[in-house]
Order: structure tokens, then sequence, then C-alpha cells
């Protein structure tokens, strides 16, 4: 299935004075773990159990090594890795410096290949993906100029099928 987008103009307008127009995602769903592991055991001699436990103890493992202040790479998948983005303002000297001024984030880059040139050749989550604009059937409202965060994590659809 492809990855469907819809198109917003964004709510801030750039050095000319346009309201520019952006790509965002549109979600249709979710899975959770129980689901995925029902997909994983489809593909395994292991349980819908047993994967989901093998899941919960990835997720323990993973959150104990990146609160280590360690890298965590799963080959074939990616790296996750904890990273810090200040809030606010900084402090006029190093010893004012603490971990109060800054929220912690995971980050998470998928697992890519180089070619013999050293360039990036693929992203493994993202390799031969197809994107297609939305377009819903029951809403003729879709002007195609919504506002939006620019994050694509809003509304982004969940109650809208695309497919029927």
């Amino acid at each position: 299935m492809p990855v469907l987008y819809k198109t917003i103009q964004s709510t801030m307008k750039n050095k000319e004075g346009d309201k520019l127009f952006h790509p965002r995602t549109v979600y249709v769903g979710g899975v959770n773990t129980e689901k995925i592991a029902q997909e994983i055991a489809e593909y395994s001699s292991l349980s819908t159990g047993d994967v989901k436990n093998s899941i919960d103890n990835l997720v323990t493992v993973l959150t104990r090594h990146l609160q280590s202040s360690e890298v965590v790479t799963l080959d074939g998948f990616g790296t996750f890795r904890l990273a810090m983005k200040s809030r606010g303002k900084g402090v006029k000297t190093k010893e004012e410096v603490s971990a109060a001024q800054a929220t912690l984030q995971v980050h998470f880059t998928p697992a890519s290949t180089r070619n013999m040139d050293r360039t990036v050749a693929t992203r493994s989550l993202v390799t031969g993906v197809k994107c297609v604009l939305y377009k819903p059937e029951s809403d003729g409202s879709g002007s195609g100029n919504e506002g939006g965060s620019g994050s694509g994590s809003g509304g982004g659809g969940l109650d809208e099928n695309p497919l029927g």
C-alpha cells in the first residue's frame, strides 16, 4: 500500500509574503504491539505470545541501554540514540548549565548502505516507497489548503479511510 499525503498551506508567509503549499502524510490507522506480534508470528515458528514477549523485552533492554548513554543499533533496522534539546535560552557560564535546561528525545535513524563512493544508497524503511495524493471521496471540502504544524502528526486523517 502506498504512503498517502495531502496538500497543506503554511500558516506563515515566506520572505516574499506568500503562504506556500507542502505535502503532509495522511495516517489511516495504526497498529499496536499485539498486531505486530501476530504478523511476525505468521512469518516464524513462534507463537504470538512469544513474539509479544520478545518485543516487550526488546523495549525494556533498549530503554536500559539508551538510559545508560549508549547508542543502540539493530542490524537491518536502524539506530536509536538519546539527544538533548535545549529549551529556552542558554546561560552565561558553563557552571550554570544543567540538564533541567533541556528535554530528552529518542532519535531513530533507519539502517542504510553506502555506495563505493561513500554516498548513501538506501534507507531500509523508506526504500521503494510509493507516495500517492490522498483524495477523500465523501468530503467535498477538500480545498487542499488546510493549515498545519508541519510535523505531519496532527489529525492526519485517522478517521478517514481512503479505501472505502
